[in-house]
């Protein structure tokens, strides 16, 4: 019923308007699973996976569509400059996308007081901040975060951040390649880590949300952009098969195209790991 609503059509000439898209699921998924599944002493246990296939359900028609529409412009542009330009528009309504579930869901994690709600998550932000001591670090940051303790070497934390996007970059290809709106699992994945984090850096207080999203989108952005055009890739990559299969003068078109969107997305991650190591930290103790 919500797609008939809110028709994927009425979004193409306006990609900011998916921000409120992204508002409007990335709400009523926490706020879902937070009221039929709080209580169940065992499905609460399960709500950050839970959230992001509610999540799923709402974005694939969004997904779905724009993808297809990208493949079919694909075919008739050339060079570097022409794929930016036919392609950018897509692009825009991923990221407002994105952002509007990263910020429905600080909000509502916050708001809703549910520490089962992005438990998952939560686990993936420990993981990455304190891999030695797993359950010790979600312990602490169940809604009465401290700071990470810890020093590493900017250079080693700058190489550890770029193999672990350029992974997510790579697994993000491979969904889109399989199904071409698949790659919203990961995308919506790290949208609900994301905020899982600003969870902790604002100390769970509604009034730090803004200085949180600014924290981590900073750097967040051209990470998430990556991923977002590795999707774009492999989403027209795949769909260019099924409709001319690899003999045709078409397809290598589409793969040229697919290289060229991949080689923006290594730049993004590049730029995104830079970021996060030596200018964040500057702007946020």
């Amino acid at each position: 019923m919500l797609e008939d609503i809110i028709h994927p059509k009425r979004t193409q000439k306006g990609p900011w308007k998916m921000f409120f898209i992204g508002l409007i699921y990335a709400s009523l998924s926490l706020i879902l699973v937070h009221w039929f599944f709080s209580q169940d002493p065992d499905l609460s246990k399960a709500s950050g996976m839970m959230v992001v296939i509610f999540l799923i359900m709402f974005s694939l028609p969004y997904m779905y569509f724009i993808i297809k529409k990208e493949e079919k412009e694909d075919e008739t542009v050339e060079g570097f400059k022409g794929v930016w330009n036919a392609h950018k528009d897509a692009l825009y309504a991923f990221m407002w996308l994105f952002l509007g579930f990263v910020i429905a869901f600080s909000f509502w994690y916050i708001v809703l007081q549910d520490a089962n709600l992005l438990n998952f998550q939560l686990q993936t932000y420990c993981r990455i901040n304190n891999p030695t001591d797993i359950n010790a670090c979600v312990e602490q940051y169940i809604m009465g975060p401290d700071k990470v303790s810890g020093a590493v070497l900017k250079e080693t934390r700058l190489l550890s951040i770029i193999e672990n996007n350029v992974y997510v970059m790579i697994f993000t290809l491979i969904f889109s390649l399989i199904f071409g709106a698949g790659a919203i699992f990961i995308l919506i994945w790290n949208a609900s880590v994301i905020a899982a984090a600003i969870g902790v850096f604002t100390k769970y207080s509604i009034q730090e949300i803004p200085l949180g999203i600014a924290r981590y989108m900073i750097h967040g952005l051209p990470e998430i952009g990556a991923y977002f055009v590795a999707a774009l890739a492999g989403g027209i990559f795949g769909v260019g098969i099924l409709r001319h299969g690899i003999k045709d003068e078409r397809f290598y078109k589409v793969l040229q195209h697919s290289i060229m969107l991949l080689f923006i997305a290594i730049i993004l991650i590049l730029i995104g790991g830079i970021i996060e190591v030596y200018f964040t930290p500057m702007l946020f103790n």
